[in-house]
């Protein structure tokens, strides 16, 4: 399963056609507000977040907090790098491309080593920071508490999803695993059409 994931990933970048840009500039980022609704009012937001969740529920164990950790650890980083100017390279791609791959570790059933699933959420969050950190260059102090919003409805979305897995999990095993492929397939196929413009982020 591990060995199909950069395929996976690579089978996204081909679909590409027309992505939607639709982070920087949009919207108010001055407040705690702004930034707590903004990440439940964008579906690639919490696809990609639920499913960060689920994904650390079925590796269990340590999985269960470390994953999400890494996400939001890093997700802090790449605000950081698009608030100070850094520049990074498709990130409304990168952002598509961990839903896809994200819905496609679930519906697989993939089970990684959690330092490498760490990393994989965390090479996903830097692009998620990076795009909300740029909205906030300029705004200096001000920034911060739509920042502490957007990672606290972070948080609350990955609890979300390890919500969702343990719940699943109560029906049965082979319930369980065929639920979990749908939802993950699902999740995988809008990943997709946010990446081809057929479905507004």
């Amino acid at each position: 399963m591990l060995r199909k994931l950069p395929l996976l990933a690579s089978a996204a970048f081909v679909l590409m056609a027309g992505p939607a840009f639709a982070h920087v500039g949009v919207g108010h980022v001055d407040t705690f507000n702004h930034g707590f609704i903004h990440p439940l009012s964008g579906i690639d937001h919490i696809l990609a977040m639920v499913a960060v969740g689920l994904f650390a529920a079925n590796l269990g164990g340590a999985a269960l907090w470390l994953v999400p950790s890494a996400f939001v650890g890093t997700m802090i980083f790449g605000g950081a790098l698009g608030y100070y100017g850094w520049p990074l390279p498709m990130v409304e791609e990168g952002i598509g491309i961990s839903v896809v791959v994200m819905g496609l570790a679930i519906a697989l059933g993939v089970r990684l080593p959690t330092i490498v699933a760490m990393a994989l959420v965390g090479i996903f969050a830097v692009f998620h920071g990076h795009a909300h950190g740029t909205e906030g260059m300029g705004l200096g102090i001000a920034f911060l508490p739509y920042a502490a919003g957007f990672v606290c409805a972070t948080g609350l979305l990955h609890a979300a999803g390890i919500a969702l897995g343990f719940s699943l999990d109560r029906l049965g095993a082979a319930r369980a695993a065929m639920l979990k492929m749908c939802v993950g397939a699902a999740g995988a196929l809008a990943g997709v059409s946010l990446l081809t413009g057929w479905l507004a982020a």
